[in-house]
């Protein structure tokens, strides 16, 4: 990011991601002063995508998204792209979800509500290689909450296959529909549902469904 000797700084590429265009516009005009905002996406599905183009320093990204959200996203990303630093925003105050996405090796959690005083401070120490832990959750303790065992859900046990599935199926698309988008058939879809009902201890389609809203997925 440091240029040569009478060149000047390189600001950090950073990529933006939020399902509502307001906030898009909102969290650029926070950031271009000290970044430079390559890319602009609205879904998770979108931002693996421009990530893996663009291979930006760090992703800011919603939580909250159609299609993939911000943490299975950001999982994807990693796994390609595993220097890539990721500032995850949620409106959820959840100490489980925190826990999640710093132990899947996001750099950074923030609240939405508190973005606009925090969201510089976590995107400098994540390009800094440390973890930020908005202090509305667990004291700003990112340590604590990545290390133990114990802190996070069930979620971070499943496949990468098995949560979108659990998505797609809380945001109410049919098997035959799921199997489209993720390129795949409507059995192997039956199956990863199975599969997922097992592992989560549930029984119907109503079950998951609720059981991904209450965890945030969808």
């Amino acid at each position: 990011m440091h240029g040569t000797s009478g060149e000047l700084m390189t600001k950090p590429r950073v990529l933006i991601a939020d399902d509502h265009l307001l906030l898009l516009d909102a969290f650029e005009r926070l950031l271009e002063g000290a970044y430079e905002i390559v890319g602009k996406v609205a879904d998770g599905r979108e931002l693996v995508r421009a990530a893996l183009e663009l291979k930006p320093d760090a992703v800011v990204a919603d939580i909250s998204m159609p299609e993939l959200n911000g943490l299975e996203a950001a999982r994807q990303i990693l796994a390609r792209i595993p220097g890539t630093r990721i500032v995850l925003l949620t409106v959820h105050e959840d100490g489980v979800l925190a826990a999640d996405a710093l132990q899947a090796g996001v750099s950074g959690f923030v609240l939405k509500r508190s973005a606009a005083g925090e969201l510089q401070q976590a995107l400098r120490e994540a390009l800094a290689g440390a973890k930020y832990l908005t202090p509305l959750i667990a004291g700003g303790d990112a340590r604590s909450l990545a290390e133990q065992p114990g802190n996070g859900s069930p979620i971070g046990r499943l496949t990468s296959r098995e949560r979108e599935v659990l998505q797609l199926l809380a945001e109410g698309r049919t098997m035959k529909e799921i199997g489209v988008r993720l390129c795949i058939t409507a059995r192997t879809v039956a199956f990863h549902k199975y599969q997922l009902a097992e592992k989560l201890g549930l029984r119907s389609t109503a079950d998951l469904v609720r059981y991904a809203l209450e965890h945030h997925i969808a």
